[in-house]
């Protein structure tokens, strides 16, 4: 009952967005991934200061990977009213900033492309974590949705590569495709940061990119939090609460030599991230 009530206050609110598009706002920067990485306690700790404005009723648009055939005036449906935005930079003195948080976005093979066309000069945020956890976390995770049918952690990993096998030149050739696998049983390949990082440089440009640890957001939040808003040029308003959103529990434990085996393999792959972090991951520290 409680979905379907949520999903008519959504069409609603999606079909009045659609009327008053032109006095609608457009992001000025998003949290584009990476998938199980915390982006949404990021998220929920940006949401609190007053001048950073979230879409309405949903974290996540998912315009650029899923959503792209709809348009960029279904997009800006989304987002809050101009006006809204002009009354609360006459009450604190700077212009707010609109985002969202899509972690898909990182990984699909169009969204930087499309980010870069479609958002000139907006700022992208990004969280990496333990690779060898996200991949435990993501499985549990899609699992625990009913989009993963092996419940062998192990045995999803053997899964992968022919899962995967040939979906990016599907996702490229054939733009409005959708892909399953490729959004839902990618536990190794999405650990591979700098890859997706690399995709993103050359589409917007690395000074338009910042990179977050969750590791040490997660230790020490305050730090990772000024960042942010130093990098969007937004003053501190208040104290932000930082909390741990949507963990999942362990539903076994992953063997020691799984674990040993992709710890190895993302050791190169975690080498490449220090210049993005500035330091040495603090999972290999």
């Amino acid at each position: 009952m409680r979905s379907t009530i949520k999903r008519s206050a959504h069409a609603v609110s999606l079909t009045t967005g659609m009327l008053t598009t032109r006095a609608r706002v457009l992001p000025s920067f998003l949290i584009v991934g990476a998938q199980r990485c915390g982006t949404t306690s990021l998220y929920r700790a940006l949401s609190a200061h007053p001048l950073m404005i979230k879409p309405v009723l949903r974290k996540g648009v998912h315009y650029f990977d899923v959503g792209y055939d709809h348009g960029m005036a279904w997009y800006q449906a989304h987002f809050p009213l101009k006006a809204t935005a002009q009354r609360l930079q006459r009450r604190y003195g700077h212009r707010p900033l609109a985002f969202e948080s899509s972690p898909y976005y990182l990984f699909h093979p169009l969204a930087a492309a499309r980010i870069a066309w479609n958002l000139p000069g907006v700022k992208l945020i990004v969280l990496v974590r333990d690779p060898v956890e996200r991949a435990v976390s993501a499985h549990a995770h899609e699992l625990a949705r009913g989009f993963e049918t092996e419940p062998s952690f192990e045995r999803a990993l053997d899964m992968e590569d022919a899962r995967l096998a040939g979906e990016v030149e599907r996702l490229r050739e054939a733009p409005s495709y959708l892909s399953h696998a490729h959004r839902h049983h990618a536990y190794v390949t999405r650990g591979r940061y700098a890859e997706q990082l690399d995709r993103l440089r050359l589409l917007v440009g690395r000074d338009r990119i910042l990179v977050l640890d969750s590791g040490a957001f997660f230790r020490d939040p305050e730090p990772a939090y000024d960042r942010v808003l130093e990098f969007l040029g937004l003053p501190r308003l208040g104290d932000p609460v930082f909390e741990v959103h949507n963990a999942r529990p362990r539903i076994s434990e992953v063997p020691a030599s799984v674990r040993k085996r992709l710890s190895e393999h993302f050791e190169r792959w975690d080498a490449l991230l220090q210049p993005w972090l500035g330091a040495e991951p603090s999972w290999r520290r």
